[in-house]
């Protein structure tokens, strides 16, 4: 094969290469449309029968009543990620602080896969710990009642995005060129002032984005959550009562609802509001990035 031949080749392979990559991302971008339209369409028949100021300005829920006022469920989901995310998110940049600069080799050899081996771990698995250890410890040590509630669901998010923060805050951290440690710790800096002080707002859009990724997976957790924090359609008053997730109701009521009536069609209404929330937390925390960080 002579050279120019094989020079043809390659354009042609880098064609279809290219081909497949630009119809594998549309196909993607249909699949993802096609069912927020689906989700949507269906949602937005609720409105056929309930009001909007009753969805999401009331608390009472009670399809058989009539009644479906989902204002509890957006909170508890709201407020279940926050505190998941002010829990988590210190504890994990703190471990992405250790193994990206303090952990000796031997230890980070064996905390990276070990960090990654907890993304492998079922949620269910995390539910059914925090329903047998976690619930009975609030219930009796808080004296909280059931022990079901935001505090035991935002501490079991809280675990559940460690590995997530950990692993890519640490890449954002270990990304940051040596060459600006080495200047910090020249002019005089200790180790902790060169980590303050220039390594983590130097990886700070990294970190930004292992928060933004921890608090889209709090938000779309079902199981762990559902299975302790207690699934009473209540507003959430205090860290110890029972409430309840858009997921966890979702997931609580969707075997029991016929397809199209208007209590399926509020099911698919939370759905679309947890898509829409997910996108608004985004969209705010990527500006406020550009904004600190531009």
């Amino acid at each position: 094969m002579d050279q120019g031949t094989h020079h043809k080749l390659k354009l042609m392979y880098d064609k279809y290469v290219h081909m497949l990559f630009v119809a594998s991302a549309a196909l993607m971008a249909i699949i993802i449309f096609a069912i927020i339209l689906f989700i949507g369409q269906q949602g937005l028949l609720t409105f056929k029968e309930v009001s909007p100021l009753e969805f999401f300005f009331t608390a009472k829920w009670d399809p058989s009543d009539g009644l479906y006022g989902a204002a509890s469920f957006i909170l508890g989901s709201l407020y279940a990620t926050f505190l998941a995310v002010i829990i988590g998110a210190p504890l994990g940049l703190a471990g992405a602080i250790f193994l990206a600069k303090i952990a000796p080799k031997r230890i980070r050899q064996f905390m990276r896969p070990a960090t990654d081996l907890y993304v492998a771990v079922p949620s269910v698995v995390y539910g059914y710990i925090g329903l047998t250890i976690l619930v009975p410890f609030i219930r009796v040590y808080f004296e909280a009642g059931s022990g079901f509630g935001l505090l035991a669901a935002s501490l079991i998010l809280a675990v559940m995005i460690l590995p997530t923060v950990i692993t890519i805050s640490e890449d954002a951290i270990r990304s940051v060129p040596s060459t600006l440690e080495e200047a910090s710790l020249a002019l005089g800096a200790t180790r902790w002032q060169t980590i303050r002080r220039v390594l983590l707002p130097a990886a700070a859009p990294g970190i930004l984005t292992a928060i933004i990724l921890a608090m889209a997976r709090a938000i779309g957790e079902t199981m762990a959550v559902q299975m302790v924090i207690g699934n009473t359609p209540l507003l959430p008053k205090s860290l110890l009562t029972p409430t309840a997730t858009l997921t966890s109701e979702i997931v609580v009521e969707m075997g029991n609802t016929p397809f199209g009536s208007t209590w399926g069609n509020s099911l698919f209404l939370l759905a679309l509001v947890l898509l829409a929330v997910s996108l608004l937390m985004i969209i705010c925390i990527r500006r406020i990035g550009k904004r600190r960080f531009a």
